[in-house]
């Protein structure tokens, strides 16, 4: 009789698992050479995907420094020639970035490897915050655009749409990268071609007026000079600079979501940085240029973008279509621009999650190869900062921008000192220094400005969340770390087992008693595992099969190579427990398997072995802790008794073995 590895018995699956396939896809195989290959961008996508993210901030960032200059609007000559000149500097240091670290070179790998684990946590935990408020900006602005060209007495319903907003988002990040990037490339282009189009169509349309405005802008000068004084003046722009610090927000994501980078990556990851450096210093000194042009003014329940535009096609035939257009392709490519959120967000968690920083759960994969669990925290996390900052733009991209200009400056700091170093070995480096203090005093400078003058109207949130989640993330690292001496101390001694060279193993007798181990590496607790199956149980057992899973998590989800060498290292930690068995005179085998979901391919492995072997049960460990707190389920899985529940509903028996922590 053939035993359906499922446990349905051949049934319709149940409705909620029909209903998560129908959202979010069918699993994916990860035997599939050419898996990898397809879940990659190229360079054009993935500007779409990343690059969205800066040249969509193109529709705050200007405007929170235009409205900051107040009545000094000739000082916007000089803020849009500021505006190019840090988008195009930021990005050419974040391509040496790339260079320096292939495998993805976030601000949380930056500062680790440069500066030591505790300011990489600190920088990792500020893009943590970081990618959570792009998302809730992204879509609040996105809300904004769209409403900007509906009646004032529609705006109720602003809130609620952007609600829907993180919800749908989520759900197509959940469903895999390239099905969340692909259907937003048509809008993703519309908004770059009306932005091409209004922005040299509106200088175009002022060039007349030229020379007048020229010295408009030279006598508002000498007049700011009398009024403010040069030092006034440079305040104010040093200020309406900073204010305007979201327009570089985005410039990271490319060289972070490296590993989602069609091969060869770090070309492709250059290209797609120079498509954003480009595309977003082009659109945001050109927007700047034009307010100032067209005298643009604030105006109840619409950004200054809609404002301009609408002013451009004023009395043009076709006009209000092309208003349309802008604002609908405005609004999506926001929506794009939230990616950024859902795909560095997540990599920074599970980053971290491998090092212990953050829980190891957070490095699973799914089914359909995302980091599941990572993209329901972001979702959820900018669900709720929407909701506190109702969706106000202008309060968002304050406490958007404080942390971003900090992950900035550390990577800046970090690639500084690593220049230094190479010059004082002989090597070459000097440009690179250059480039990076220059960078590292342009981010410090936006980053304090920032946090002082706005620490009353949301900056003090935000460095209070990022405090926040160090010191928790600290809590979880001394936990795992003394979790883990604990269980080495109290096993060390079974490190060594007394072998028997004289004494062969008998060979495996199916029909007898047999005992399935499920293990992870070799180590104490699984030596511990076994050793307590023959004192529990003294001469009842005749066979031991041992059982592993080797888990795709994010570390791993490298490429196919990284997949074969998983198994061979899987392969090679069964084969010490089949050794450990012969030392003990007990015949032993394995299975194995490869997979994302732990539980799901354990429970397959444990129904093809009872089909071999006639009378089976199951062991597995678990570490308990002498006082069990809250967190510890949430920080220790719950695999075996995930496994032991589907194995009983399908009548096999399972034994947990206790490993104590005291």
């Amino acid at each position: 009789m053939e035993i359906d590895p499922s446990g349905t018995g051949g049934e319709k699956p149940p409705f909620g698992q029909r209903f998560k396939r129908f959202l979010l896809g069918g699993p994916r195989r990860l035997t599939d050479k050419a898996i990898f290959h397809r879940l990659s961008l190229v360079a054009f996508l993935a500007w779409v995907g990343f690059g969205a993210d800066g040249l969509s901030s193109s529709a705050y960032g200007p405007e929170e420094a235009f409205r900051t200059l107040g009545e000094h609007r000739y000082l916007a000559v000089i803020l849009a020639a500021l505006m190019a000149a840090t988008v195009l500097i930021i990005s050419a240091a974040y391509k040496r970035i790339i260079e320096e670290f292939p495998a993805g070179g976030g601000g949380y790998v930056v500062a680790t490897k440069l500066l030591g684990e505790k300011l990489g946590v600190v920088s990792g935990c500020a893009l943590l915050v970081d990618y959570i408020l792009t998302i809730t900006i992204s879509l609040a602005a996105a809300g904004d655009a769209l409403f900007s060209f509906l009646p004032y007495s529609w705006h109720y319903a602003k809130l609620p749409f952007e609600i829907f907003l993180v919800v749908l988002m989520t759900t197509l990040n959940l469903r895999g990268v390239r099905e969340s990037v692909i259907p937003l490339t048509p809008v993703f282009l519309i908004f770059v071609l009306t932005h091409i189009v209004g922005i040299i169509g509106g200088i175009a349309a002022h060039s007349p007026e030229l020379p007048q405005t020229a010295r408009q802008v030279s006598s508002g000068f000498q007049q700011g000079a009398q009024a403010l004084g040069m030092g006034g003046m440079l305040l104010l722009l040093a200020h309406a600079y900073s204010l305007g610090g979201g327009t570089y927000t985005g410039i990271e994501a490319v060289s972070n979501g490296l590993p989602l980078m069609r091969e060869p990556r770090v070309e492709t990851a250059k290209k797609t940085m120079n498509y954003m450096g480009a595309s977003l210093a082009f659109t945001a000194t050109g927007l700047l240029v034009n307010y100032l042009l067209w005298n643009v003014e604030p105006v109840e329940g619409k950004t200054l973008n809609a404002v301009f535009f609408g002013e451009l096609v004023r009395g043009i035939p076709g006009g209000a279509v092309f208003l349309m257009l802008t604002l609908f392709s405005t609004s999506t490519l926001l929506v794009v621009a939230a990616q950024a959120g859902f795909f560095g967000g997540p990599r920074v968690l599970a980053n971290m999650g491998v090092d212990s920083w953050m829980p190891h759960r957070f490095a699973a994969l799914s089914d359909r190869l995302t980091v599941q669990n990572g993209i329901l925290l972001m979702g959820i996390a900018s669900l709720a900062a929407l909701l506190y900052t109702r969706g106000d733009v202008r309060h968002l991209v304050v406490m958007y921008s404080i942390n971003v200009f900090l992950t900035f400056s550390l990577s800046m700091l970090g690639m500084s000192r690593l220049s230094l170093q190479r010059i004082r070995e002989g090597k070459s480096g000097k440009r690179r220094l250059s480039l990076f203090l220059i960078g590292l005093i342009l981010c410090l400078t936006i980053l304090t400005i920032t946090s002082i003058e706005k620490f009353g109207q949301g900056g003090w949130l935000t460095l209070l969340a990022t405090g926040c989640v160090i010191v928790l993330t600290f809590f979880i690292r001394r936990h795992y770390r003394k979790s883990a001496a604990a269980l080495a101390k109290l096993y060390a001694s079974l490190e060594e087992i007394p072998s028997q060279p004289d004494i062969p193993s008998p060979p495996l007798t199916p029909k007898k008693p047999t005992a399935v181990v499920l293990v992870a590496s070799y180590g104490p607790v699984g030596i511990h595992t076994v050793l307590n199956i023959f004192k529990t149980f003294p001469g009842h057992f005749k066979n031991l099969v041992f059982l592993s899973v080797g888990v795709i998590d994010s570390g791993s989800f490298k490429g196919s190579e990284a997949v074969e060498a998983l198994q061979k290292e899987t392969e090679a930690s069964l084969l010490k427990y089949v050794e450990l068995s012969k030392k003990l005179g007990i015949p032993a085998t394995y299975r194995m398997a490869i997979g994302t979901d732990v539980i799901e391919e354990a429970e397959k492995l444990c129904l093809e072995i009872a089909q071999t072997f006639q009378q089976v049960t199951y062991f597995a460990t678990k570490v308990i802790f002498q006082q069990e707190r809250w967190y510890h389920r949430f920080l220790h899985n719950e695999t075996a008794y995930a496994i032991q529940r589907r194995l009983q509903w399908v009548g096999k028996t399972m034994v947990i073995i206790p490993a104590r922590v005291r």
